[in-house]
């Protein structure tokens, strides 16, 4: 029976998705708050920067998957205008729930969808952009997730990953003890869940370093990925482009 890494345990393949579900129902009511305080507003400028290589224009389409809260599909919604389209989505109900309904209570109307990012239920070469933010680390098999991506995107597409990375060396233990220490405090604190923070923690310790991540998208058929770390390294923006 096939295992994969759930954090720092080892679990069932079968068994992964269902406990990451069961995080992300959790935190999804205090998700931006906590993603607010964890990063001091950081992850705002990340997501702007992401927006900012991407340079969509009027008309794209764009798939936003593992959109959550809708940071990612509100800004791109923005860029391409009435003539372009944002399909919002994500594999956890409640985040999407969440996300629906703020992009709604600001007057955002978008096409969402609850799906998987192994098995996308769109046509080859559809969307101008796929973008993943703070997702692919919570997928089990993400080199079928890539590929999928890579599927869904017209040639000359562009896959944006925005996800925590391998920070620089002399950070390396300062960021070790925030990550195990305080954010877990934090989530019981604000989110009355300690558990899922440090989830998130050893999740971030278990993702692909930015050079492996690369290799997995070049592997997937991209024929041409920058690697753009941000604070450090503490998050990395790969941008792959679809032959």
């Amino acid at each position: 029976m096939a295992s994969t890494h759930f954090g720092f345990k080892t679990v069932d393949e079968r068994e992964k998705a269902q406990r990451v579900r069961s995080v992300f129902d959790s935190v999804a009511p205090k998700y931006d708050v906590m993603n607010d305080l964890m990063s001091a507003g950081l992850h705002r400028l990340w997501k702007r920067y992401t927006i900012t290589v991407a340079n969509p224009q009027p008309g794209d389409q764009v798939l936003d998957i593992a959109g959550g809260t809708g940071d990612l599909s509100l800004a791109f919604a923005r860029k391409v205008g009435p003539t372009g389209r944002v399909v919002h989505t994500d594999i956890n109900e409640a985040m999407l729930g969440e996300g629906r309904a703020r992009l709604l209570d600001l007057g955002v109307v978008l096409p969402t969808l609850v799906c998987d990012a192994e098995k996308l239920p769109f046509a080859s070469d559809s969307f101008d952009f796929v973008s993943v933010a703070f997702g692919l680390r919570n997928m089990t098999h993400k080199e079928l997730a890539l590929a999928e991506m890579h599927r869904t995107l017209k040639p000359g597409g562009k896959l944006l990953v925005l996800e925590f990375s391998r920070v620089a060396k002399p950070l390396e233990k300062a960021y070790d003890w925030y990550s195990f220490n305080v954010l877990p405090k934090l989530g019981q604190l604000v989110a009355n869940d300690e558990a899922s923070y440090r989830y998130l923690a050893e999740s971030i310790r278990m993702h692909p370093g930015q050079e492996e991540l690369r290799q997995m998208m070049r592997k997937a058929g991209f024929g041409h990925v920058d690697v753009h770390n941000l604070s450090a390294g503490v998050v990395a923006l790969h941008m792959g482009i679809k032959c």
